[in-house]
């Protein structure tokens, strides 16, 4: 680390500390319970938090952690030397394997009318351009029958094919909203409905299918598939990745996809140059890393703290879900300091897989059944940043009376900003608690925002996180804010410690379901990209 960064890291920490300690000066913390243990858990975590440390060699140092990569593996070995660093138990499980790979540079550029440098980059486990290629653009046919695609499939040989609709303006609806006038608004919503549309009529009389598509641009000889997928928000898009071994897969900023697309549609024939550097490493080893601290009297008993680590690579994996993750290894950081000795074992999992599917967690309910029959509770933490206002209780009718045992123990600072969903409806997917769920686990996971009911939807009430981190090439270091990390981490050490602590098990009685919903059942995990069903 420079001498400067340093610096700022450990300047920010202090600043954390500092201002924590002239809080609790002014006011102090509102302790409801006697209970020591709550008191140390709540100094560490405040006095002495690692939050920051954390996360800048999370994501500024190793980077994003895309399954199969260096990168995943890196993170995984410093996890794991980061938990014995700290005196507590550390290992990695084998799930599976994942096509291996590694990304270099991506460098795209307009070359002809005019020369322009182009934000963008290779798409996850793109193939590479083997060196600078130069070659022009053409537009996805506008086919009027199978028949017809399949005529033009030679002219996209040699060529970058762009397969994304255009967008209207890459302005974000609100700022359309404060600022144009009522026709302009519902001109451009007209126009970009309009669009959308003429792009969905573009596949539909085509025969066209977008899982297939790339299939067979690759076998016409394209030398590059252009998309788009703008985030709906100030320069973000979002970033994911593909199956294809030849042809490379490019991700264009919304301006910059536009650009090259009104250029390639008014017949200015636009060239582009694209280095796209990467490396196939073949199918390789994937792991989840686990912290562990036995338990003492029940030491066969788990209580389960769980993150995904894996990320997407457009960026930084900041929000999604390094910050998760932090919070996973400051917790168990916590508790070994202030908990040496819990009733029951907790065991800190940074699952690996997620965003392909929950292929890490669902690996381990799939192999450890033994495990499943003694967990008291599992705890998920992906809610990108800001502190945990809302847990669903994820139809276990018994689990709302044990959370307000443990909200009524933590202080009021961190307790009197949840609400709990009662009794809640199991979900699915979505994140790793899932994979848990369909088992019959006691599983949850924290959310951030007003809930369901609130004035505005989960998905829209997160730091605008699923428009501007969420999956896209801004989810950065910057966008965390340390004071909630530290918070989340601090509430997650809480909730283990109260629950490892429990006199009874966490009751598993599931809630009547609705007329025509069923619980939700267990899927298996895909342990080979050969299986990769996305």
């Amino acid at each position: 680390m420079r001498p400067l960064v340093r610096a700022a890291v450990a300047g920010s920490l202090a600043f954390l500390s500092v201002h924590a300690a002239a809080q609790e000066e002014d006011a102090g913390p509102v302790f409801p319970s006697d209970d020591p243990v709550i008191r140390a858990i709540w100094e560490e975590g405040v006095e002495r938090s690692q939050v920051m440390e954390l996360g800048h060699v999370m994501m500024d140092v190793i980077g994003p952690r895309l399954t199969g990569s260096p990168g995943m593996e890196a993170a995984n070995d410093w996890a794991v030397r980061k938990f014995e660093e700290w005196g507590i138990e550390a290992y990695q499980e084998r799930y599976g394997t994942w096509r291996g790979w590694e990304r270099g540079i991506s460098h795209i550029d307009l070359v002809s009318p005019r020369v322009r440098t182009l934000e963008g980059m290779a798409a996850a486990w793109s193939p590479a351009t083997g060196g600078p290629v130069e070659a022009g653009v053409v537009i996805l046919a506008d086919a009027e029958t199978p028949e017809a695609f399949e005529a033009w499939l030679p002219e996209a040989r040699g060529k970058f094919v762009l397969v994304s609709p255009p967008v209207a303006s890459c302005r974000p609806q609100d700022n359309l909203e404060w600022f144009a006038r009522p026709e302009t608004l519902a001109r451009m919503a007209e126009e970009q409905e309009r669009l959308v549309e003429d792009w969905g009529d573009r596949y539909e009389s085509a025969g066209i299918e977008r899982r297939t598509l790339p299939e067979a641009l690759d076998a016409a000889g394209a030398a590059g598939i252009i998309r788009s997928e703008w985030s709906e928000g100030w320069g973000v898009i979002k970033v994911f990745g593909t199956n294809l071994e030849r042809t490379p897969v490019l991700d264009l900023s919304c301006e910059a996809y536009g650009l090259v697309f009104r250029l390639a549609e008014n017949g200015q024939e636009p060239v582009l140059r694209v280095d796209a550097q990467a490396e196939f490493l073949g199918e390789v080893p994937v792991f989840t890393a686990f912290g562990k601290i036995p338990g003492s009297a029940d030491p066969e008993e788990f209580v389960i703290l769980g993150g995904h680590y894996d990320s997407w690579d457009g960026s930084s994996g900041a929000l999604d879900n390094g910050t998760g993750a932090v919070a996973i290894m400051e917790a168990m950081r916590i508790l070994k300091a202030a908990v040496p000795n819990p009733r029951r074992t907790i065991l800190g999992a940074l699952w690996n897989g997620e965003e392909q599917g929950l292929n890490g967690s669902r690996a381990f309910v799939e192999d450890h059944p033994e495990i499943l029959e003694a967990t008291h509770t599992v705890f998920n933490i992906d809610h990108g940043t800001g502190p945990v206002t809302f847990i669903p209780m994820q139809g276990f009718a018994g689990a709302v009376g044990r959370f307000g045992e443990w909200l009524a123990k933590i202080p009021s600072e961190l307790s009197d900003l949840v609400t709990l969903e009662i009794p809640g409806m199991p979900e699915a997917g979505g994140t790793d608690h899932a994979s848990f769920l369909c088992a019959g686990v006691p599983a949850f996971s924290f959310h951030v925002g007003d809930g369901r009911g609130g004035h505005l939807p989960m998905g829209t009430n997160r730091w605008d996180t699923s428009i501007y981190t969420w999956h896209t090439n801004r989810d950065s270091f910057d966008k965390i804010v340390f004071e909630d990390l530290r918070d989340d981490a601090l509430m997650t050490a809480l909730f283990a410690y109260l629950a490892s602590e429990d006199a009874e098990p966490m009751p598993r009685d599931q809630r009547a379901m609705p007329e025509g919903e069923a619980w939700p059942e267990c899927r298996p995990p895909e342990r080979t990209s050969e299986e990769d069903g996305r």
